[in-house]
C-alpha cells in the first residue's frame, strides 16, 4: 500500500465539500440538492465512478468551478468520491440536503481552509483515509476572541 497526500485546489471565495457516494446518479442528485437549497449559489461537482467506465462525472452551473472540481477529482484518483466547490453559499446552507441524498455515504470535510487529503493506493485502486483541514490549534480563545466569534456569526446572520 502506498500513502500520499493530495492538496485540494480551492478557488478564492469558494468552499469545498468532499464526500463519498456510491452510484452513477450522484452528480445529478447533488446538483438538485444544492440548487434546491440555495438557488443563487454557483457550484461545480465532480463524481468519480468506481466501476464500469470509471469516469469523472461533472455537473454544476459554473464552468470554472466545474473545471476546478474535475482537477481535484483527478488528482485524488479515488473511486466513489465527490468534490463540490461552491460560491455564494456556505456549506452549512447545503450540507443537510447533501447528506440526505440517498447515495451519499459520508462527508469528509466542508471548508474554505487549505485541505490535504490522505490517500491510500493498492493494486485495486485508491481511497481516502482522511483529511487535514486547515491548521492545528494555537491556543484557547479568551473573552476577546469569544466576542469576535459571536459578532461574526451575527454579521453572517446565523444568530440574532
Amino acid at each position: 500500500m502506498e500513502l500520499k497526500t493530495v492538496r485540494m485546489e480551492i478557488p478564492d471565495g469558494s468552499n469545498l465539500i468532499l464526500g463519498q457516494s456510491h452510484f452513477i446518479k450522484t452528480a445529478e442528485d447533488l446538483y438538485e440538492a444544492i440548487a434546491g437549497s440555495v438557488p443563487g449559489a454557483r457550484f461545480g461537482i465532480a463524481f468519480s465512478e468506481a466501476s464500469g467506465d470509471c469516469l469523472v462525472r461533472l455537473e454544476g452551473n459554473d464552468d470554472a468551478l466545474k473545471e476546478a472540481a474535475k482537477r481535484n477529482s483527478l488528482a485524488l484518483g479515488c473511486g466513489h468520491t465527490f468534490v463540490i466547490l461552491i460560491q455564494g453559499a456556505f456549506p452549512i446552507n447545503v450540507l443537510n440536503a447533501i447528506k440526505s441524498v440517498q447515495e451519499v455515504c459520508g462527508i469528509f470535510c466542508a471548508t474554505a481552509n487549505p485541505v490535504e487529503v490522505v490517500v491510500a493506493s493498492t493494486e485495486q485502486g485508491s481511497g481516502i483515509l482522511g483529511v487535514i483541514d486547515g491548521s492545528s490549534p494555537k491556543g484557547v480563545e479568551g473573552p476577546e476572541k469569544v466576542a469576535e466569534r459571536r459578532s461574526l456569526l451575527r454579521r453572517f446572520g446565523y444568530k440574532l
